[in-house]
């Protein structure tokens, strides 16, 4: 594939040509924008299993992370503050090491089946309280830590994004044998994967197990 290289002359390099493209701003979508959870935040929150967090490292660095559970996982401690429990995953640890690095957090809730979303932006940090991570057991298993959100926005976002996508209409559910299994992506892409077919599904199998022994 050949390499892309857009034309200066058609960049966007301050904020007045980047609005200057674009209608002002309905008075609603800046007045929305609160300090605090409402009422109707909070039952969102409630109502959510998933999920994503964007933070950043100390030298910029960008990165976003899933997390799920059942629904209600994420702790209301306050009309300011959120706690998430952190699960069991690869061990890479970017979303910690960020957060220590530069506290800022975005987090963008979803409900199956809403098109509509949560936006929760703020100041993070990492949390061993021994009574909160015992709220947060699952399947007799407390995390090891919480990721504490004090707020300083959260906002209702449009469904434009899940509409135009139709994410949640089962016509436009792809196969997922269209694509190879996680574990041969990523061989593929590092190591190599086995050519033996049987070797290969043995690994698919082993990632499986792994995911029921580990998830908690």
């Amino acid at each position: 594939m050949e390499a892309f290289n857009p034309k200066p002359e058609f960049a966007i390099r301050d904020e007045e040509a980047l609005r200057g493209l674009f209608e002002p701003t309905h008075a609603l979508a800046i007045q929305k924008c609160q300090n605090t959870l409402g009422r109707h935040a909070q039952e969102f929150i409630r109502r959510s299993p998933f999920l994503c967090i964007g933070t950043q490292s100390s030298n910029g660095s960008a990165d976003v992370s899933p997390r799920g559970d059942p629904a209600g996982f994420v702790k209301i401690l306050d009309e300011r503050t959120l706690a998430i429990p952190d699960r069991p995953g690869n061990n890479r640890l970017d979303t910690l090491v960020n957060i220590l690095a530069n506290p800022n957090v975005g987090l963008l809730f979803i409900i199956p089946g809403f098109d509509d979303t949560l936006r929760v932006n703020g100041t993070a940090t990492l949390a061993r309280d021994p009574g909160l991570l015992e709220s947060m057991r699952v399947n007799d298993r407390a995390p090891k830590l919480a990721i504490v959100v004090t707020i300083s926005e959260a906002f209702m976002h449009c469904a434009k994004a899940f509409r135009r996508s139709h994410l949640w209409n089962p016509e436009n559910f792809q196969d997922r044998s269209g694509m190879p299994s996680l574990v041969k992506i990523i061989l593929d892409e590092t190591t190599g994967a086995p050519a033996d077919a049987s070797a290969m599904r043995k690994i698919d199998d082993d990632l499986e197990a792994d995911y029921k022994r580990t998830l908690y």
